[in-house]
């Protein structure tokens, strides 16, 4: 059997002509609904982090990743324009570049999809547990609020369990969002405007109360571990880690079928909405620097240290014991520097704001893991049983179930900025193998017809490959080496089970996206 067959692409087609989308969105809603599906996740959760990654510098970083987001979208936006069905990527490769691939990239939006929810998690557990501590006085024993430190020993990871065990809050909420999402539960179009207002209340907030605080001094050194840091440190270091920070922005892209006027208006959206968020993410990280200042961290030979180290971990405890932790050290950055500044009600609003928005964005990250996984089942790439619908709840129970233990184990045993590095390595691979797609699609299907056409292609599309894998190589090795490590296993499953199963390679060519089985998408894209 051929690995390199492909789903053909007016099977999958099919799909769309049998239920054919309205065309209602314009500019504007595409763009408010992109600012929507960005914010909440990275801004919040990682903000510490970039600091201590490339201090003041980390707004070039911002900067940086928007571009290779915005030129990675638009190569998202023509395929999701041509294929507008389930399966993201991995079923755009599929009709592409064939299934083998189609496969790899599948299994690499796993550390998309599952291991960012896992980030998120572990970022809504500082948030929830900071404010619990400052309106209560409770604080979880340190060993059961965080999970181990991680380090590299030559190419072994080593945990280092003197500063945490397990992360007791972001196992909970993983299991709380599973059971929702078994459950089936749907949020109206009504909630999901009221928390893009939240956040975006939150962060304006921040901005106003913090930018009249600035001060010159902190912003300099600019740049105090570089432009390109050892290990995942300096500009672009940071900028491969805020990556995480825009994960959500194809939440445009896919819209694209529901857009009036797709070559005028998808740009529009994207860019759009990519700029603004940017604009938001830059106005933030001055108020953070200028405020509380946002120097790395060093040890005691001045060496700047990993974020996710033990050694960070330790350092930054003897600080807090000591009543100086800087803003590095903090899990809830934003709410923190607003308490320094003396708005300690609105520091715990902001904390409030955070803890209410995030479990949307775990709910939407697991809910599309387990769509992925879906649709690879249905191909018959995965055992089908994982793709049973419960008979009451109408939902993929099974998978839904399977994916809520892999997110609340990653969870419960990783930092947050390793598990942002990790999912950023499966997006980057995934955005990677799409522009590349978009230009073979042009060369072998030039006459296809396309509602969205990247424009420039021939530049954009390098931009985003070369952007994607610039910042993969910026990653902290640990991140790097996951993604080929996962992706051999993902190899042993396809060659030890999913070729022989596979429904294209015994000749099963079906469209299966509109089956009466296929539960329903009760959850609308949350922000």
């Amino acid at each position: 059997m051929n690995t390199w067959r492909i789903k053909p692409l007016d099977a999958i087609l099919a799909t769309a002509e049998k239920k054919p989308l309205h065309r209602s969105l314009g500019a504007f809603q595409l763009t408010m609904l992109g600012i929507g599906a960005i914010i909440g996740t990275g801004i919040f959760v990682l903000t510490a982090a970039a600091a201590q990654k490339a201090g003041p510098g980390m707004m070039l970083s911002f900067i940086v990743a928007g571009f290779v987001c915005a030129v990675a979208a638009l190569c998202y936006s023509e395929l999701a324009s041509m294929v507008p069905v389930s399966g993201s990527a991995y079923t755009y490769t599929y009709a592409v570049m064939g299934e083998l691939l189609a496969w790899m990239v599948g299994w690499a939006l796993i550390l998309e999809y599952a291991v960012a929810a896992s980030a998120v998690c572990v970022g809504w557990s500082g948030y929830i547990m900071g404010l619990i501590e400052h309106a209560t006085g409770f604080a979880l024993p340190e060993l059961l609020s965080n999970g181990p430190a991680w380090s590299m020993n030559g190419y072994m990871p080593v945990a280092d369990f003197s500063h945490g065990i397990v992360n007791l809050p972001a196992i909970i909420v993983a299991g709380l969002v599973t059971w929702l999402l078994v459950m089936g539960t749907s949020e109206s179009a009504m909630v999901n405007a009221i928390l893009v207002v939240i956040k975006v209340t939150a962060l304006t907030a921040f901005i106003v109360l913090s930018l009249p605080l600035l001060k010159g001094e902190n912003f300099t050194p600019l740049m105090p571990t570089g432009l390109f840091g050892h290990d995942g440190l300096g500009v672009i270091g940071a900028a491969a880690s805020i990556f995480f920070a825009y994960v959500g922005f194809d939440a445009v892209s896919t819209a694209a079928e529901e857009t009036k006027n797709p070559q005028r208006n998808v740009p529009i959206g994207l860019i759009g909405s990519l700029a603004i968020c940017t604009i938001f993410y830059l106005l933030v990280a001055a108020g953070v620097i200028g405020t509380v200042g946002a120097q790395p961290l060093r040890d005691a030979a001045g060496v700047v240290l990993s974020p996710d180290s033990a050694a960070f971990a330790a350092h930054c405890k003897e600080l807090a014991a000591a009543g100086n932790a800087p803003i590095v050290c903090s899990r809830e950055a934003l709410a923190e520097v607003l308490r320094i500044n003396g708005f300690a009600q609105v520091g715990n609003l902001v904390g409030l704001a955070a803890s209410i928005a995030l479990p949307s964005v775990i709910l939407m990250m697991i809910y599309g893991q387990t769509r992925i996984f879906f649709v690879m089942a249905r191909d018959g790439l995965l055992p089908e049983k994982l793709a049973d619908v419960h008979p009451k709840w109408k939902t993929p129970w099974k998978v839904t179930i399977f994916t809520g233990i892999f997110v609340a184990i990653a969870a419960a045993f990783f930092p947050v900025g390793q598990l942002a590095d990790i999912s950023n390595s499966g997006t980057l691979f995934a955005f990677f193998m799409v522009a590349i797609a978009v230009l073979v699609l042009r060369k072998t299907d030039p006459n296809r017809r396309r509602p969205f056409k990247t424009p420039l292609i021939w530049i954009v599309a390098p931009l985003a490959i070369a952007g994607t894998l610039g910042l993969y190589l910026n990653l902290p090795l640990v991140a790097k080496l996951v993604l080929p490590i996962w992706g051999a296993i993902g190899l042993v499953i396809y060659f030890g089970y999913s070729r022989s199963h596979s429904h294209v390679g015994k000749g099963l060519i079906e469209v299966h996206e509109d089956d009466s089985d296929v539960p329903p998408s009760s959850v609308p894209p949350i922000s």
